[in-house]
């Protein structure tokens, strides 16, 4: 029987306190395929309520228990790993060999990860005759978007399990599907009553009620920084910790002694990965000013070659992007380019042609682009490239770091010194150079008006816990 329209509470699946339902749309058909309850206050509540009543138990259990309990959620994972991915491709598009690779990957892997950086965690340290020890924080509020929905569920999840942790899940209304199945997992694993809950909801009706809970200790929150400042505001009269992984826009500096051809080609891949709904994906190429035109054919090339169409046909690198909303402001912002005055090189406004329904973008790509134009400057989360010529390398640093975010930031070169030195001057979370492999155990977070705090591994095991010092302790 489908889960669809209960909420996960207290070791149960049990129905809304008050019975209102919201469709699920399919983005590429633009039709509902599946209903959802929405919580309200009550439900937030109650899950709350069955958070805080595990915690005092859970909260004690050793490393080892904590461990086992890991474990048995990584083995109903993967039991259930195909039935994520077609669940995530969807409720928000994704291609399923993407959803399969990436999508359920990323939860699996950080699952993982979290798994490995646990089983090296130490919760305890001797400073003379201080002992410092690190404890669980309590009662959490995890809030999560719709673009890597499992990434982000098992990022915050696992760790907050591994500090001693219990909580309350809101996943994106939008995307739900792929979080109840979650809950699922987290069923099948023997999770203990009380220490993971869910309730989907809206942000202002869920989301916001969670960040305001007395009961609440902690908010960790992955989505726009615009609801992001709700979230922290709303929080602050409880003056709870707040970690927030938050918008970016970020650059992606091309130098000199680069391999040109291939760096701009796969800045374009890198970009329109997960149709551009990615926070730290490489939406700004800065590339040098003398070879501007080049870059232009090079990425025009490259987005041409990639395919558009139903994320349920094998072969398809592009779905649609997930909402009518979100299909609606990309067009504005393709147009605010064109307007802006710069060069349209591919692609551009409404859907590709042989697509008449779905939510579907024309990769898109800009040249002439200037740092104060709307593009350069706002989060567009589809598949629009910016690229912006630059005469200087310290021209090239400025253009990067003039951005009010600092997610990410990439560098590529031929030469590694070269690269760090420049990595080393941009103001962002992370900084990719020469487009590595995805690691798991670098922390992942931004600066400025991308967020606080840190996910991954051992790094978001942290963010979960409180430190007590017990001074006199050696004595």
């Amino acid at each position: 029987m489908s889960n669809h329209l209960k909420f996960f509470i207290d070791g149960v699946w049990v129905e809304p306190a008050i019975p209102v339902a919201l469709d699920v749309i399919d983005p590429s058909t633009e039709e509902a395929y599946t209903r959802i309850a929405l919580g309200s206050k009550a439900d937030v509540d109650k899950a709350v309520a069955a958070a805080k009543a595990a915690f005092p138990a859970f909260s004690q259990w050793s490393k080892e228990e904590r461990l086992v309990l890991l474990r048995r959620i990584l083995v109903e994972y993967e039991k259930r790993y195909e039935d994520i991915a077609q669940a995530v491709s969807q409720e928000m598009g994704a291609p399923i060999g993407f959803a399969r690779d990436a999508q359920a990957a990323a939860g699996q892997g950080h699952l993982k990860a979290t798994i490995e950086a646990f089983e090296a965690y130490e919760f305890t340290e001797t400073r003379g005759t201080t002992t410092i020890v690190k404890e669980p924080i309590g009662v959490c509020a995890l809030i999560t978007p719709w673009n890597w929905p499992l990434n982000q569920i098992a990022c915050k999840v696992a760790p907050a399990i591994a500090a001693g942790c219990t909580m309350v899940l809101k996943p994106s209304e939008i995307a739900p599907i792929s979080g109840i199945i979650f809950a699922e997992v987290m069923e099948a694993a023997g999770t203990p009553k009380g220490v993971f809950n869910l309730v989907n909801g809206t942000g202002p009706d869920v989301g916001q009620v969670m960040a305001g809970h007395p009961d609440v200790d902690m908010v960790s929150f992955t989505g726009s920084t615009r609801a992001g400042v709700i979230v922290a505001k709303t929080a602050a009269d409880t003056v709870k910790r707040v970690a927030q992984e938050l918008g970016g826009k970020s650059p992606n500096i091309i130098l000199a002694d680069a391999e040109f051809e291939k760096v701009v080609a796969d800045g374009v891949t890198t970009c329109f990965g997960n149709s551009g709904q990615s926070c730290d994906a490489p939406t700004r190429m800065l590339v040098p000013a003398k070879r501007h035109g080049e870059a232009l054919q090079i990425a025009k090339a490259a987005a041409e070659k990639l395919k558009t169409g139903d994320p349920r046909t094998d072969g398809i690198d592009l779905g649609p992007v997930v909402s009518q909303t979100q299909f609606d402001k990309i067009q504005r912002l393709i147009e605010a380019g064109i307007t802006e005055g710069a060069t349209l090189v591919t692609g551009g406004p409404g859907r590709p042609e042989n697509l008449n329904r779905g939510y579907y973008i024309r990769p898109t790509v800009f040249g002439d682009v200037t740092n104060d134009m709307t593009i350069a400057r706002e989060e567009i989360f589809g598949p629009v490239l910016s690229i912006l010529p630059y005469e200087t390398e310290e021209q090239a640093i400025e253009i990067a770091n003039d951005t009010p975010y600092g997610l990410a930031a990439y560098v590529q070169s031929g030469d590694l010194g070269h690269a760090r030195k420049v990595a080393a001057r941009l103001r962002a979370g992370s900084v990719f150079i020469n487009y590595p492999e995805w690691d798991l155990f670098a922390p992942f977070g931004g600066f400025k008006q991308s967020g606080n705090g840190r996910e991954y591994a051992d790094w978001a095991i942290h963010d979960f816990l409180e430190i007590k010092g017990i001074v006199g302790y050696g004595v």
